[in-house]
């Protein structure tokens, strides 16, 4: 209770931005889900390149991120912009968020010679902070 009191008593300003990562936390567990249980199924079950199979969940992610990130995260974001604008960002932000879980199943699955599911926890801590930060300040502000 005395964590609500003192969430209460922040300025507007700082209060929507803990929202807001609290939602895009929600949000951001679901899209990942989606995306490493895709990428997990075809590589390890199925057998497909670990890279080939990160693309193939990262396809899936991406309308579902943008769907949901611009309806629940970034709700608040200017109602008008439905443009094709962003659109755009969020699909560049996206390729930055797939090169960089590329590198992390490079590095734990290729030359690491990890298993399959190794990059995962990468994909869910570390890849999500930095594109909340990129989506937050260009794509949805």
């Amino acid at each position: 209770m005395k964590i609500m009191a003192a969430i209460r008593a922040w300025p507007p300003e700082r209060r929507a931005l803990l929202w807001q990562v609290v939602r895009y936390g929600l949000t951001g567990v679901t899209v990942t889900a989606i995306q490493a249980a895709i990428y997990w199924t075809l590589a390890a079950l199925v057998g497909l390149h670990p890279q080939v199979a990160l693309v193939a969940g990262f396809c899936v992610a991406v309308v579902a991120g943008y769907v949901l990130h611009g309806a629940f995260t970034f709700r608040d974001a200017e109602r008008e912009d439905r443009s094709a604008g962003r659109a755009v960002k969020f699909v560049a932000v996206s390729m930055v968020s797939l090169g960089i879980n590329a590198v992390w199943v490079w590095l734990c699955v290729t030359t690491m010679g990890w298993p399959e599911w190794a990059p995962i926890p990468a994909f869910i801590f570390v890849t999500p902070a930095i594109v909340f930060v990129l989506n937050r300040q260009w794509v949805f502000r």
